[in-house]
């Protein structure tokens, strides 16, 4: 029995690995436009990070994670998202010692457990931004115009900017008192971990997934209804900033985000492409984030990114991805003296930049002119022993079907052009 690849994971075969490519440069040149610098961490961290950071009541850390023991019996996490491991590095390399705000940006592999669905897998990559160092509600608008840009520069244009705000620890406590004397009437119609979220972290129960909790907490008080004065105050700058940038949003106090750092700005990039709602990107800041993994009190701000979705999204979009350039000359040839001669071309071809490619399996000529054909090749140079004897050789253009001989000496000039 052939072995597979295991279940929510896949292969990005050549035919669509170029779009990749496309997206993950177009990523990069506008994080490097907006003075991100690029970071890359691990695959695998400590489960602590995950547990301290994400936080222990999320369903990424009951139930998503892929965790399991090295040989030195130490807990080891597959990284399910990329704020919690750049935090990690931004404290052990003391990045906090350096002029702030500190930019990041990352493109890297996370993993997850959970049911495999469109644009969902457990073996997934995200596109990443932070910005620590700073309260200024400046730093979330600019996370948010960053994302908002690149989204639209990838065709994504049916998408709607929702924002909310968390509030932080204090004025959370009076949001949690209100939703648990909201909720318990209706405690024993919970599911079990939003019965477990009900101790823990109320504010969790809006975010579950099933039906039948999304139908108890309708009519929930909002958290954006307890804000202290300093998180309103926040928030209203953040609309201020947004409005000032010329960028439309809607305020949703429903957004709550799937992990427990967030704090004050809150958002999702939402799109209703072929009728099923689904977020884009998600992001908000994070001021305890830092403080929490054993770092000093430097707050946070940014968003994540499924590529995957992302490049669906732009399928389903009919965005057009430039395709990769052909071969621009395939080399055909005939006999011992034209094979030596066409490996020393065929090298000198690639030192000047030009995409070229020689046959690997003896074919025949006419073989070798189907290869060429199936290659795409713009030019096919035909070399026989008779014609270097002659000192030249023929340039086939593979469009027009038209042959012209060149002389040996201008060869390599004329492919280059």
């Amino acid at each position: 029995m052939a072995i597979i690849a295991p279940k929510g994971t896949k292969d990005t075969l050549p035919s669509q690995v170029y779009k990749w490519h496309y997206v993950e440069k177009k990523f990069s040149e506008i994080c490097d436009k907006y003075g991100f610098k690029e970071i890359r961490t691990p695959a695998f961290e400590h489960t602590e990070l995950f547990q301290r950071g994400v936080g222990d009541t999320t369903d990424i850390v009951q139930k998503e994670m892929y965790t399991f023991n090295d040989y030195a019996n130490r807990s080891i996490t597959l990284k399910p998202e990329g704020t919690s491991p750049v935090a990690r590095a931004f404290i052990e390399h003391k990045q906090y010692a350096e002029v702030q705000p500190t930019k990041y940006y990352y493109i890297t592999p996370c993993f997850r457990y959970e049911k495999p669905q469109s644009g969902r897998l457990r073996a997934f990559h995200q596109f990443g931004i932070e910005i620590f160092g700073t309260t200024n509600m400046l730093a979330d608008a600019d996370v948010i115009c960053l994302g908002y840009d690149f989204l639209h520069e990838m065709g994504i244009e049916d998408i709607q900017l929702r924002i909310n705000s968390v509030g932080c620890p204090e004025c959370r406590k009076k949001h949690r008192e209100a939703l648990r004397k909201f909720l318990e009437p209706v405690y024993d119609q919970l599911c079990n971990t939003c019965k477990d979220r009900y101790e823990r972290n109320p504010m969790r129960i809006l975010d579950c997934k099933s039906e039948i909790c999304q139908e108890l907490v309708k009519d929930a008080p909002n958290m954006i209804d307890y804000l202290c004065d300093e998180c309103k105050s926040a928030f209203d700058d953040v609309q201020k900033n947004l409005d000032a940038m010329g960028i439309e949003y809607v305020v949703d106090p429903r957004i709550v985000r799937g992990l427990d750092y967030y704090t004050k700005t809150a958002f999702e990039f939402v799109t209703d492409s072929n009728g099923t709602q689904g977020t884009v990107c998600g992001g908000g800041r994070y001021d305890h984030l830092i403080e929490e993994i054993g770092g000093p009190p430097i707050p946070g701000v940014g968003f994540g990114l499924g590529i995957e979705r992302l490049i669906m999204l732009m399928e389903e979009n009919n965005v057009e991805i430039p395709e990769p350039e052909p071969v621009k000359a395939f080399i055909a040839v005939m006999g011992d003296d034209a094979k030596a001669f066409g490996l020393k071309l065929l090298r000198d071809l690639h030192k000047k930049g030009v995409k070229a490619e020689m046959d690997t399996l003896a074919r025949n000529i006419k073989g070798q002119f189907k290869y060429a054909d199936r290659l795409g090749a713009q030019y096919t140079v035909v070399i026989g022993d008779n014609e270097l004897a002659e000192g030249v050789v023929a340039i086939k253009e593979m469009a027009k079907s038209e042959q012209r001989q060149v002389k040996l000496d201008d060869l390599l000039e004329e492919l280059a052009k």
